[in-house]
């Protein structure tokens, strides 16, 4: 007897099968090249940052970038979990310094600018200990080239122990800072309990203990005019925004800010989220297997569902208007599953046509 069964609707094209290392972040560069980057999180890294080519995973910019050396913590990758093609000839490596959310490796933590012409490494950008804290994780990156005298950075502390928080990187000077930290839409939502693939997701230990996982502010996202910033926590799900005019006003007081945020309400809980040209925001939904539209006027509909959309992660747009996004099943990580690890390879990075061109930055 055929029984009626979940509506699935999308058409997805798995664009790299990946049988070893998880994945969490891609991008997609101006010229249609695809970089993906695997954190440090427990499996072999051969390599944190790598480009497809021929269907292959090539060391990015070289394999001596993907060898840290504690001695000279800024000069290699140790555990990158973004990376970001900004349209205009650079691919930004955000590296967390910190393999399996553990505290930050002194002078490791940094953002370096690769320069896609040559491949080669054009400037690194390291942090104070008043902004990168023992407790932060350094996780998703946005550029905007229209401020400052070479624009700036907005990355997502995604903290576990301590506050969440927005940094913002003048990439003119160098200079960073935290703002909204520790404050309502930059933190764990009380209230969310994450549902996935029909049960709590939660860390469970192999001596059956249990523990809530609660993880701060993660996705965020640039209106396609660089007037307005999107993000989101990944234990909650609310979108919230603040116009960036704002963040660099001297007239108002850091403490002001969470005044100013917006939220939009419930789109999903997502991890990664990307802007197109048109302003239209697009989101993953990990506890439903879909990819989430937030359209400019603040409606909200769903591009596709799909059971192999196990946890999407990262999305970025190509100059082919698809939509790309890595499946990694992060939900079938050991540490939510009493030390079994549940995840079944391939992890996939997909496709998806939406007609659309990425944001630009500048």
């Amino acid at each position: 007897m055929n029984y009626p069964k979940e509506k699935y609707f999308g058409e997805l094209e798995q664009v790299h099968a990946f049988y070893d290392e998880m994945p969490t972040g891609v991008s997609i560069s101006e010229t249609g090249r695809i970089f993906i980057n695997f954190p440090e999180w427990g499996d072999n890294v051969k390599a944190t940052v790598v480009e497809i080519v021929d269907d292959k995973l090539v060391p990015y910019p070289s394999q001596e970038a993907n060898i840290f050396d504690p001695k000279n913590p800024e000069s290699g990758f140790l555990s990158v979990q973004s990376i970001v093609a900004d349209g205009e000839g650079t691919l930004w490596v955000l590296d967390t310094a910190a393999p399996n959310f553990d505290v930050p490796v002194k002078g490791g933590a940094k953002l370096v600018a690769v320069d896609l012409s040559t491949n080669q490494i054009r400037k690194i950008y390291t942090f104070s200990t008043d902004v990168v804290l023992e407790s932060t994780y350094l996780n998703d990156v946005r550029i905007d080239l229209r401020r400052g005298s070479e624009g700036v950075a907005y990355i997502t502390d995604s903290s576990i122990t301590g506050p969440g928080a927005l940094i913002v990187v003048d990439l003119g000077t160098g200079d960073a800072f935290r703002i909204l930290d520790g404050t309502h839409s930059t933190a764990v939502d009380p209230e969310f309990v994450p549902k996935v693939e029909g049960e709590i997701l939660m860390n469970r230990e192999a001596d059956g203990s249990t523990s809530a996982w609660q993880v701060a502010a993660d996705g965020i996202a640039i209106s396609h005019d660089g007037d307005t910033l999107f993000f989101s926590p990944l234990s909650s799900r609310h979108l919230y925004s603040l116009e960036t005019d704002l963040i660099f006003n001297k007239d108002i007081d850091d403490n002001e800010l969470e005044s100013h945020v917006k939220d939009w309400g419930e789109k999903g809980a997502s991890d990664g989220m990307i802007t197109a040209e048109d302003g239209t925001l697009y989101a993953g939904d990990y506890e439903n297997n879909s990819i989430r539209v937030i359209n400019p006027d603040g409606s909200m509909e769903t591009l596709t569902h799909d059971p192999r959309i196990l946890w999407p992660d990262t999305l970025s747009i190509g100059p082919d208007q698809y939509l790309y996004f890595n499946a990694n099943q992060l939900q079938r990580q050991a540490g939510f599953h009493k030390g079994e690890d549940q995840r079944e390879k391939p992890y996939s990075l997909f496709r998806i046509f939406i007609g659309k061109n990425p944001a630009k930055v500048k």
